[in-house]
């Protein structure tokens, strides 16, 4: 696997991290930290160079360039990808993209 450097905006990082502590205000502790874990082991996933991902369909971003792709069903990331870098910008939840 050819993998690409991977940048991860303080917005979306912080947005994992909200989610995570939601979580982890419900008594779920370990579940919070897999979530964490999860949702970085899947952007190292998707930093893969081989891969080529749709744009998103929200129109807003997709006249800006941004891809997106969802994770566990609910939410999405929202990135910008070059041949070298894949710069994530957004981790929101799926039903705000339109």
């Amino acid at each position: 696997m050819v993998k690409r450097l991977v940048v991860v905006k303080e917005s979306a990082a912080h947005s994992i991290a909200e989610i995570a502590w939601y979580i982890e205000s419900k008594g779920l502790v370990a579940t919070a930290e897999k979530f964490a874990d999860d949702a970085y082991s899947f952007i190292e996933k998707i930093s893969d160079s081989r891969r080529n991902h749709a744009i998103c369909r929200d129109t807003e971003r997709a006249q800006i360039g941004y891809k997106c792709v969802t994770f566990k069903k609910k939410y999405t990331f929202v990135f910008l990808e070059t041949d070298t870098e894949l710069m994530i910008c957004e981790f929101i939840p799926s039903k705000n993209i339109h």
